[in-house]
C-alpha cells in the first residue's frame, strides 16, 4: 500500500513538473521594473535632477525567460551620459542596443517613462549641521527636556552645486517614536538624494526624555541695569515671583542663583505707561510659564 502511495505522489510531482515547463514554453506578456543607472558622468560631476529610480518595461518572451527575470539579481537599464555637462535628453528606446541582455531575453515591447532629462553639473562638499526630522509622540506628563544629540552632529555633503550651495542644514529622514516615556537613543538615515552622498549616512540620535513639571521661585530681586550718575530709581515692588516648566530632573537641580531679573534704565526712561515688565534670564532647558507680577511701577529721582 505505501509503496503504490510512493508511486502515486511521485507520478502527481512529475506531471506538476510536466505541466509548468509545457506552460512556461508559451509566450507570455508582463511588466518588469528594473533600476535605472546613469553612467559615464564626467570626472567629478553628476545629477541632482529627479530621476526615476526605475522604468516599467512591457515585455513579451517565453515564460521561462520572464521567470528569469523577475526572480533573479536585480536588473539595471543603462544610460550613458556621454561624459558631456549640461542639459542632456535622453530617449530610452535609443539606448536598447547598449542593454542587449534584454534584447537576447525578451522582445520589448514599450518603456515607461520612454524619455528622461537631466542636468550633469560640478560635485562640491559641504559642512552641514544634522537636523531632526524625528516625529515624537509623549506619553502624557512626559516630553523632551534637552536638546536632542546628534552623533556625528554635522556632516559632509557631496552634491550638485546648484543644490548643494542653498543648503544650510540636511534633515533625517521621517521616523516616529511613539508613547516615549524615557531617554532613548536610536539610529536614523539621512535622506536619499539623487547626486548626492554623506561622510556618514547614519545618525545616532539622543532624546532626553523625562516627565514634565513645573517649579515656583519666590523673592527673586530685580536689579537696575546702567542707572546714570545722580540718578536713583525705586521698583514698587523690587522683587518677583515667577514659574518655569522643564524636565524633572533639570528642574531638581535649580537654584535661584542660576536666574536674573532686571531692567534697564533706558526701558523706564522710554516708558509712558508708568510700569515695565521685568527682563528674566533663564537656564536652557526651561520655559517660563508666568511672572508675579508681570509688571513693576518705579520711580525716579534726580539728587
Amino acid at each position: 500500500m505505501r509503496k503504490k502511495l510512493y508511486i502515486f505522489s511521485a507520478s502527481v510531482i512529475f506531471a506538476v513538473i510536466l505541466w509548468i515547463s509545457i506552460s512556461l514554453s508559451d509566450i507570455f506578456y508582463t511588466n518588469v521594473d528594473v533600476k535605472l543607472t546613469l553612467t559615464n558622468f564626467p570626472h567629478g560631476y553628476t545629477t541632482g535632477s529627479p530621476l526615476p529610480e526605475k522604468i516599467k518595461l512591457r515585455v513579451k518572451g517565453q515564460g521561462w525567460r520572464l521567470v528569469s527575470i523577475n526572480v533573479g539579481p536585480e536588473t539595471e537599464f543603462r544610460v550613458s551620459v556621454g561624459g558631456d555637462s549640461g542639459n542632456h535628453n535622453i530617449n530610452l528606446y535609443n539606448y536598447l542596443e547598449s542593454n542587449r541582455w534584454l534584447l537576447s531575453e525578451v522582445e520589448i515591447i514599450n518603456i515607461f517613462p520612454d524619455s528622461i532629462r537631466f542636468f550633469v553639473e560640478k560635485i562640491i562638499s559641504k559642512k552641514l549641521p544634522v537636523i531632526s526630522g524625528l516625529d515624537l509622540e509623549f506619553k502624557p506628563g512626559y516630553g523632551i527636556a534637552s536638546d536632542i544629540i546628534f552623533k556625528p552632529d554635522s556632516i559632509v555633503v557631496r552634491g550638485p552645486v546648484s543644490f548643494l550651495r542653498t543648503m544650510k542644514e540636511i534633515k533625517t529622514i521621517n521616523k516616529s517614536l511613539n508613547l516615549l516615556d524615557l531617554r532613548t537613543e536610536t539610529e536614523v538615515s539621512l535622506p536619499r538624494m539623487n547626486g548626492f552622498d554623506y561622510s556618514s549616512s547614519l545618525i545616532e540620535v539622543v532624546l532626553d526624555i523625562q516627565r514634565i513639571v513645573d517649579k515656583q521661585f519666590d523673592n527673586i530681586t530685580v536689579d537696575i541695569i546702567d542707572i546714570p550718575h545722580r540718578k536713583e530709581v525705586v521698583l514698587l515692588p523690587n522683587k518677583i515671583a515667577f514659574n518655569v516648566r522643564g524636565g524633572i530632573e533639570i528642574l531638581g537641580k535649580l537654584k535661584p542663583d542660576q536666574f536674573r531679573a532686571y531692567v534697564t534704565y533706558q526701558s523706564l526712561v522710554q516708558d509712558t505707561t508708568g510700569s515695565v515688565t521685568p527682563i528674566l534670564e533663564m537656564p536652557k532647558n526651561v520655559t517660563l510659564q508666568y511672572l508675579k507680577p508681570d509688571r513693576l511701577r518705579y520711580v525716579i529721582r534726580s539728587f
